[in-house]
């Protein structure tokens, strides 16, 4: 990788982690303070703006548009809203600590879709990382894990969409060579119009009020638009993340997301905060740093091996570059995947 891709990863990577935090600040102020429990529809005007937004950046020529297949933008649009709704009623039918094992599966059944479906190779030092990071998360957020069976099917069908979503985000900007900003902005609208059309619905099985009988305060509506605002740049960096990474790398900083939010909840708030949650935040970043490691020493080697010239390439019926095998996980996802 050259230096600049290096530091656009790390860009989008720091872009992401901040805009996520202070968006999950701003929502839980608007929700707990505020009394705003609208989740779903919050969402849905959160993607209005941003394809507004990007609708006048394109107008004033910060990017260019790009054509892409009609029906393969409003499938994609729609499978990445329908999974926003889902999470959403897998929250409200859930327990937190079973919501909280749901974001945690979506890390292992996104290795497996695409260890089968796209035969990409995770090496055994990655999949480690993986379950020590996994490990610290869970120790860390997961309580109660009571279950029944509408939270059940809810949880696998946001695991499933979420995903696909993810990682088609991922294969259609490197098959299609559109850039994360382009593909936001076709697939916004569609996004948002699903979630315009079924979130006050949701909103009202989940809270039993009505968004449109809340009383909407100067304070209520300074938060919903700072909370639009930073949804911009949430979702921008979630495609640009899952375009440069790989959709496992976004889930991983996913959690990243919950360990900060969680420090920040006991250091600025005193939240409630144990020795277990303390020990789970110290073992997942540990197993950040570990994924880190090897996701960077393996793509140096896959750089290393793609160097080599044609004299010094391997014959057909010889070992293979090892580099080859496992540098599959460290290119990339998100469908828009929000924390909010």
């Amino acid at each position: 990788m050259t230096a600049g891709f290096q530091l656009g990863v790390i860009g989008s990577l720091a872009l992401s982690v901040a805009s996520s935090v202070a968006i999950v600040i701003c929502n839980k102020a608007l929700i707990s303070t505020l009394g705003f429990p609208f989740a779903t529809t919050l969402t849905s005007w959160h993607l209005m703006v941003t394809f507004c937004t990007l609708h006048v950046a394109q107008r004033m020529r910060f990017f260019e548009p790009r054509a892409i297949d009609g029906q393969t933008v409003v499938l994609f649009g729609l499978l990445n809203g329908t999974s926003i709704g889902l999470l959403n009623l897998s929250l409200g039918f859930n327990s937190i600590g079973f919501y909280q094992m749901t974001k945690l599966a979506i890390i292992p059944f996104t290795v497996l879709l695409e260890t089968i479906f796209l035969k990409k190779r995770f090496s055994e030092t990655i999949k480690f990382s993986l379950l020590v990071l996994l490990l610290g998360v869970g120790i860390a957020s997961v309580t109660d894990l009571k279950l029944n069976l509408l939270g059940s099917i809810l949880s696998g069908l946001a695991i499933a969409t979420t995903c696909v979503g993810q990682i088609l985000t991922n294969t259609i900007q490197r098959k299609l060579k559109v850039s994360s900003t382009q593909l936001l902005y076709q697939s916004a609208p569609y996004q948002a119009a699903i979630l315009f059309a079924t979130g006050p619905f949701v909103d009202q099985l989940l809270t039993n009020r009505s968004v449109f009988a809340h009383k909407y305060t100067v304070p209520v509506l300074g938060f919903i638009i700072l909370s639009c605002l930073i949804a911009v740049s949430v979702n921008f960096s979630t495609f640009l993340v899952i375009g440069t990474t790989s959709p496992v790398t976004y889930q991983v900083l996913g959690h990243l997301k919950t360990c900060l939010v969680l420090s920040f909840g006991y250091t600025l708030l005193h939240d409630p905060f144990t020795m277990r949650n303390i020990m789970g935040i110290l073992v997942a970043i540990f197993g950040m740093a570990l994924y880190s490691y090897f996701s960077v020493r393996e793509g140096k080697k896959k750089s290393a091996g793609d160097a080599l010239p044609v004299s010094q390439m391997p014959d057909k019926e010889t070992e293979p570059l090892v580099a080859a095998k496992d540098s599959s996980d460290t290119k990339k996802e998100n469908g828009v995947s929000h924390d909010c």
